[in-house]
Parts: structure tokens; sequence; C-alpha cells
């Protein structure tokens, strides 16, 4: 298995305010890791920061496998995203001055997904596709927010809470289309998410964040199966 991302020793936060401490992990092409942690540990920035949204303070981030791996930390967002990162932020950020169509179609670069594909995974959005991103229930614009950074057709999605403060029909619904874009079709991801066995369930790797340094690294598998050791990372009182 080639490796696709490799964080060496980072250091980012917002101007001054250093948050991640020495943050060392890697990822190989399709697999998937769970980003895990307690509210204010740094998980957000951490994802934040590999799109190019925050402050870096040191450390090394290589992206990519071959003769096209670049030096991520040294680019801007927008080149980070032609590189191919897709980035699905907590606050979403679609654009709900347009419809569900226009967002697609505004942001689609060449490759196996596009606007048809997005339509199939969610039909919801098919039946939607003429209003606007402000006629979109909360569900909807999260549907929206994984379809257009599929479009962009990334080798790596970074989903920051995806399923929060969904209704549960809408979680099972995220959670089969997610299931099918990292196991079926292949697609490396991060997730941040405060649902952690259902994330574990379809992930291959975990990264337990506290504090902003790693507190743990391994298989999802494995700390899927002691929840103790779970709960004890993650500060939950059985």
């Amino acid at each position: 298995m080639a490796e696709l991302l490799q964080v060496d020793k980072l250091r980012a936060g917002y101007g001054e305010a250093v948050v991640l401490h020495e943050v060392s992990f890697t990822l190989g092409e399709g697999q998937t890791l769970a980003l895990l942690g307690r509210n204010g540990t740094g998980k957000t920035t951490l994802i934040n920061t590999l799109a190019g949204a925050t402050r870096q303070h040191g450390g090394a981030i290589s992206f990519g496998a071959g003769p096209s791996r670049v030096a991520l930390h040294q680019l801007p967002s927008h080149e980070r995203a032609a590189a191919g990162i897709g980035w699905v932020p907590q606050e979403r950020n679609i654009f709900k001055s347009l419809t569900v169509h226009e967002n697609l179609t505004a942001v689609a670069r060449p490759g196996k997904w596009n606007p048809d594909g997005v339509y199939a995974m969610f039909p919801r959005l098919a039946e939607r596709k003429g209003n606007l991103g402000t006629q979109l229930s909360g569900g909807e614009q999260q549907m929206l927010a994984v379809g257009r950074a599929l479009v962009l057709n990334p080798k790596l999605l970074l989903l920051d809470e995806p399923l929060e403060g969904l209704a549960p029909i809408i979680v099972e619904e995220l959670l089969r289309a997610i299931r099918r874009i990292t196991r079926e079709e292949g697609l490396s991801a991060i997730i941040v998410e405060q649902h952690p066995q259902a994330i574990l369930a379809i992930s291959d790797s975990a990264v337990v964040l506290d504090r902003g340094m790693v507190v743990h690294a391994g298989t999802a598998q494995a700390l899927r199966e002691q929840p103790e050791r779970l709960d004890h990372l993650l500060g939950v009182a059985r």
C-alpha cells in the first residue's frame, strides 16, 4: 500500500496561538482514518490545517504518491484543492444563493465523480436540484457539501463532523454514502466524528488527540474492540 499523506511533527493554530503540538501520523492510499477526541482537543484545527485554513508554526505535510508528491504545507488552500484535497468543514460552506445543481457544476473537475453520480448517491438532491441552498434542510445541505467535495475528484476527503446535529434517518443515509465512498470506491478519507463506534466501523486506522497531541494511534478495529480503552481516551465515564 502506497503512502498518500504524511504529517510530521506538525505545530499549528490560529494567529500566535498554537493548538497542535508535534502531531505525526501517516495515511495510505485508499485508507480511512477516524480522528477522535473530546471537544476542544484540536481535531477541527488539524482538519483545517490540512486544508490550509490555519497558521502553521512548524512541521511538514507531504501529500501524494510518486512524482506527484508535494509539500502540502507550502501550498495555499486553493492549490491544496487542486492537488487533491476535498474538504467538508463543519460549517458546510455551500453556496446558499446558488441552486443545488449550480453548487455542483460550479466547482466540478474532470473525473469519475460528477453531478449525476452525486444525484445517484443522494436522491434527495436530485429531487431538489433546482432549489437554492437556503431552501435545503440541514441534512440536505450536508449531502450537498459532501457532493460538492466529491465533484472536485479529490485524492483525500476531509470530513469534519459530517453527522453532527442531523436526524437519525439522515445519519444512516450519510453513513451509507460515506461507507460507499471509502470502502467501495476506495477514496482515502479522514473523518472527525462524535459517534466513534459508527466511524471506527468503516475506518482502517484511528488517531486520538488530547490537548493538541496524539495520545493514541492504531488500527480502528483494535480500538473498537476495546470500548473501555476508547471511553478512557475520550474521557467518557461509564
